[in-house]
């Protein structure tokens, strides 16, 4: 049976989908404010998928694009080009590949 996914991801979830410290989370929520996650009553933070999806892009605009002002990474953001987003994915896809012949390797060993 396949199992259900979920609709929000807590904070400790969302560092490790996106390896986004925690720290770094917070940070950026007061620097963009399309990363708004929902709080509950106890100030705990929920993100969604496309939360994540925000959070990856802004990280790939800074460490693959070497944008690091945030003035310029929110330019970036808005300017939403179809080149970096295709660019983004194959470098995802090519991480996960990475990942998959590493495990591979270690199998073989």
């Amino acid at each position: 049976m396949a199992e259900t996914e979920k609709i929000y991801y807590s904070l400790r979830e969302t560092e490790q989908a996106t390896g986004v410290p925690v720290t770094t989370l917070r940070f950026w929520e007061k620097q963009f404010d399309e990363l708004n996650p929902r709080k509950d009553g106890h100030g705990n933070r929920y993100y969604t998928k496309a939360d994540q999806e925000l959070i990856k892009r802004i990280k790939y605009i800074r460490d693959e694009l070497k944008i690091t002002r945030i003035e310029a990474i929110q330019k970036e953001l808005h300017t939403n080009t179809k080149r970096s987003d295709e660019r983004q994915s194959a470098v995802e896809i090519l991480q996960r590949v990475r990942e998959e012949l590493v495990e591979i390797r270690k199998m073989i060993k």
